[in-house]
């Protein structure tokens, strides 16, 4: 398979969900989301670990229109079908679905995984999904924020650069 073809067996679109599912039937399905607008050590840490807790690793990718909502007019550095590109040649990411809305909290009502993993810089009451999670029994996964690395402080780095 050529790495253009496994790229694009990553990716799920929203409607194709369900039937990918019907796949998975008895795996543990691991769930994270993010913008990932600039790939770094902290991304590839967390996602190798989030994959770790389960069977396969779902991914949630912020569109550009959202990341904007949150992040602002200079966001994202990179589009959604580039950022997309590069977390699927991870082999720690087993599918990519894209969600417009500001939480995935949409995207979790579809995928509905066992386990939910976020970054050490979230605290679990206080995610928007928190409510959902706990309603379908998703058990939710605090992981270690890896210190330093992160997009806004590569951003600022390049902007001293210049």
């Amino acid at each position: 398979m050529s790495f253009l073809e496994q790229m694009n067996s990553k990716i799920v679109p929203r409607d194709q969900i369900a039937d990918f599912k019907k796949k998975l039937e008895g795996k543990t399905i691991v769930f994270t989301n993010g913008c990932f607008d600039i790939l770094h050590p902290g991304h590839v840490t967390y996602l190798a670990r989030a994959r770790d807790l389960g069977d396969c690793l779902w991914v949630g990718v912020n569109t550009d229109a959202s990341i904007r909502r949150l992040k602002g007019e200079t966001r994202p550095v990179n589009s959604c079908a580039d950022r997309m590109a590069v977390l699927s040649a991870l082999a720690s990411v087993d599918f990519l679905t894209s969600f417009e809305e500001d939480t995935p909290i949409e995207l979790l009502h579809v995928i509905r995984p066992q386990i939910h993993s976020k970054g050490g810089d979230y605290v679990v009451e206080t995610l928007p999904e928190y409510t959902f999670l706990k309603e379908i029994g998703s058990k939710i996964e605090i992981l270690p924020f890896v210190e330093g690395k992160s997009t806004t402080n590569i951003l600022e780095k390049a902007k001293s650069l210049s």
